[in-house]
């Protein structure tokens, strides 16, 4: 009889990690794409322990928010300025005062400048790597609403 091979817990994350780092964020990223990558970052980020892949893990992640700052920059997209000008509310999944997707990239990059850092007390990076982790995926959620809502 034959065993099949199985794959670990360890070697399916390590090949989910490996595939992370290795994954190319071209400068034609769109925001839609770019907070994707950001969430699959910020998700292994936040249960890992290892010191080298979580340095990595947050060069990445950072490298993925500055290019979706630069997005930011540009201003809004057409789609918003003409709901804005016409008056309309955008229901949104964050407050009013967070609606400025520049501000919502600053705070997590901040917080990911700030966890890379390696000078804060263990339980504190952890807390303020899961708030990381929350506040990526609302922001992601926040593009890619504003996204559908383009179409």
């Amino acid at each position: 009889m034959t065993t099949i091979p199985t794959l670990t817990h360890t070697q399916s994350q390590e090949n989910v990690i490996h595939h992370l780092l290795g994954q190319s964020l071209p400068d034609s990223a769109d925001p839609v794409e770019l907070t994707k990558a950001c969430t699959a970052f910020v998700s292994v980020l936040v249960e890992t322990d290892d010191r080298e892949i979580h340095a990595a893990l947050c060069e990445r992640l950072l490298h993925g928010l500055h290019q979706l700052r630069a997005h930011c920059d540009n201003g809004l997209p057409s789609y918003l300025v003409e709901q804005v000008v016409a008056g309309e509310k955008l229901n949104a999944c964050v407050p009013e005062c967070w609606q400025d997707a520049s501000l919502q990239v600053d705070y997590t990059r901040a917080l990911t400048y700030a966890i890379a850092g390696g000078t804060l007390p263990a339980s504190v990076a952890k807390e303020l790597t899961r708030l990381l982790h929350d506040m990526v995926w609302l922001l992601a959620e926040y593009v890619q609403e504003s996204d559908m809502t383009a179409r």
